[in-house]
This record gives C-alpha cells, structure tokens and sequence, in this order.
C-alpha cells in the first residue's frame, strides 16, 4: 500500500530511540498517521512542527497497519510565526483540534482547503482572527455538529437573526429572542454570511459562540472529554491583540 499527497502537519510525538510518530491532514486521506524514521532526531526538527506544509509518501504492507512517511517541508509556518504570538497560538489551536477532532483516514477535503488557505493566511491577512473563527464553525459543521445560522429557530423566519440558542444551535431573531436574550448567544454577521471582518466586537462574539459548542458538542467526544488546550490559548491571545 502506497500513496503520495500534501498536507498540514498535526502532531509528532518520539517513537522509541529516533523515530517519530506523525499525524497529517491531507485532502485525500484525511488525518493519517505514520512512523517517521529518524524523526526523533535534530534533522528532523524543523520539518516535525505543527502546522507545516509538507509532501509525504506513505507506505505499509497491508493497509491496517501504521506504515511509514516520507515527508519534504514545503512551508514552515511556525517558522514564519516566532514573531507573532497570536497568529501562532491559532495554527497550535488548529493543528491540536484537527489532531483531536478529525476521524482517522477519513477525507474531508473542503475543510482541508479552508485549512490551508487559513494557515497560510495568518498573520499575513488583517482578517485572519474572523477567518479562524469561521474555520472553528466548519470545523463543527464537518464533525456532524454544525448550527443552523439560516432560520429562527422560534419563528423559522430568516431575517433579524442575532442569536443562538445554546440548547438546540439555531439561530433566533431579535424579537422572538428578546424575552431570553441574557441566556443566549450572540450571533455575528458574518458568521451567517461567510465574510471576514476585521469589527473587534463581531470577532468577541464569534469565538465565544464557536468556543462554546466546541466546549459542549465536540468536547465530550473527545478521549479526555475536553478540548485541547491549545484552543483556549489561541482565543486568548487573538482577543489580546484582536479584539
């Protein structure tokens, strides 16, 4: 069994005296594990970050097994970020939830593209905190948990919509929402629309609501039925700087 792709690399954690165990997200295979030779050692290190762009080859005997990567750095994003701490808190944020959240080998392949696009846009791009926030919503929405930001989830009307209900994550508008508007969320724009921005008070609002069902749908599927810590650090510092 054999095959070639590209993809953003997860996590590395040392296998026996100079190996590494490797997770990458790729279009076509999804998140997919294999055994790096030699990655334990300091060759390697610059390559084994998460959040690099790399091109790997993979090959096993049969197809159940872990198998083995070859794999060529293409772009060492952490690299790029040493200077900005924010932008390199989300690409640890996204790697650590991709690495807990996704199936193994299953592809997903539009989210991978919002990836990858997103990766290489932080801190490059002035809307890169809102564009994080709208990866964090398809991150959800590829897990089976996603919300329903097009209609009211009283009414079913979709116009006015400026909250999510915590319970079921349907939108509400503002009039059937106003009596119980202090137990719901806000819901931001461009969330609905799918529009960057650079409003720090849209961006506040997004990534408490994307955090929130991260927390509360995501979370328990999670082996240690909580979110990586990763994610908290990242909305931190975005917010700092951001928001």
């Amino acid at each position: 069994m054999e095959w070639r792709d590209e993809g953003i690399l997860l996590s590395a954690r040392r296998h026996g005296e100079s190996a590494a165990i490797v997770e990458i997200f790729t279009a076509a295979h999804g998140r997919h594990a294999g055994v790096v030779r030699g990655g334990g050692g300091r060759r390697m290190a610059p390559i084994l970050q998460p959040g690099a762009e790399v091109s790997a080859e993979w090959s096993a005997r049969v197809e159940e097994q872990l198998g083995a990567f070859r794999l060529d750095l293409l772009t060492p994003h952490s690299a790029r970020l040493l200077d900005d701490g924010p932008a390199l808190a989300a690409l640890q944020s996204i790697a650590a939830l991709a690495a807990a959240g996704l199936p193994e080998r299953a592809a997903h392949p539009e989210l991978y593209a919002l990836t990858r696009d997103l990766v290489a846009a932080l801190g490059r791009e002035p809307d890169w905190p809102s564009r994080y926030a709208l990866w964090e919503l398809a991150l959800l929405e590829d897990l089976g948990f996603g919300l329903d930001l097009t209609r009211c989830a009283a009414t079913g009307r979709r116009e006015d919509l400026i909250y999510v209900s915590p319970k079921s994550g349907i939108a509400v508008s503002a009039e059937a929402g106003a009596p119980w508007a202090p137990r719901l969320l806000a819901l931001p724009a461009f969330l609905r629309t799918g529009e960057p921005t650079r409003d720090p008070a849209q961006l506040r609002a997004a990534l408490a609501l994307t955090g929130f069902f991260l927390d509360a749908r995501l979370g328990p599927a999670l082996p240690r039925e909580r979110l990586p810590a990763a994610r908290d650090r990242a909305a931190e510092a975005i917010l700092r700087r951001h928001g």
